[in-house]
């Protein structure tokens, strides 16, 4: 499919045409990682299309974790190696083992914190409600990739204390070991600079760009069981 090649009489809206485009020239390396994309202006003129066809495309490839935005700067193209569909409730570990890495998380923290606002309301509890907090470094053959801050309701974090958190996901020991049956997840994907905690764990320098992604997986009755903050690297 060539620049001009979008058809305003397909069945598949045009918005749909570009994504599947745009998302076949990542995959295919015509746009490298972290790698700066045309803006929008830019695509819509190569493509012959309005810019909010433009962003509702890029929003779609956002949230597959394929590209993400810096604010001032512009739309890069995301890392292959931790590619992930993040609106799945896949874990990363097993994302990435399938496709043959060796994957282990090293664990910084476990413990129990009072709730702030933005967690309280996440999980659906009042401000100040004790609630687990884990902190993990994700290594992908070895090399520190993300950092994953998540938080559980307390119940739920009383019973991961004793899990077996270096190889395993968390998605999978909330189903397997505590029987939960998990439903959807919610998912923001932005963009922040290295700050003191983040050059330390995934081993960047300083204002180097990171993918944040802000992810709360409900149980499959609607309930709020984990709120994550995700950091991925973007180098």
């Amino acid at each position: 499919m060539n620049d001009s090649s979008l058809s305003p009489l397909s069945s598949i809206p045009l918005h749909a045409q570009l994504r599947d485009l745009l998302r076949s020239r990542i995959l295919d390396g015509e746009y490298a990682p972290n790698t700066q994309m045309p803006s929008e202006s830019e695509l819509g003129a190569r493509f012959k299309v309005s810019r909010i066809t433009v962003r509702q495309a890029l929003g779609d490839l956002q949230k597959e974790g394929l590209i993400y935005k810096i604010h001032g700067k512009g739309t890069f193209v995301s890392k292959p190696k931790a590619y992930q569909n993040v609106s799945t409730l896949q874990g990363l570990a097993e994302s990435m083992t399938e496709r043959g890495y060796e994957v282990i998380n090293r664990l910084r923290s476990f413990r129990f914190v009072p709730a702030d606002k933005q967690v309280a309301e996440r999980l659906g509890v009042e401000e100040g409600t004790v609630v687990a907090q884990i902190k993990r470094v994700r290594l992908i053959n070895r090399e520190p990739v993300s950092l994953e801050i998540t938080y559980l309701p307390q119940p739920l974090g009383e019973r991961l204390e004793k899990a077996d958190l270096v190889t395993r996901d968390i998605f999978l020991i909330l189903e397997n070991d505590c029987g939960l049956q998990l439903g959807h997840a919610d998912v923001a994907i932005d963009a922040v600079l290295a700050d003191s905690d983040l050059t330390q764990a995934l081993n960047v320098e300083p204002g180097s760009p990171i993918m944040h992604i802000e992810r709360l997986t409900h149980t499959a009755d609607g309930q709020p069981v984990d709120f994550e903050h995700l950091y991925y690297r973007g180098d």
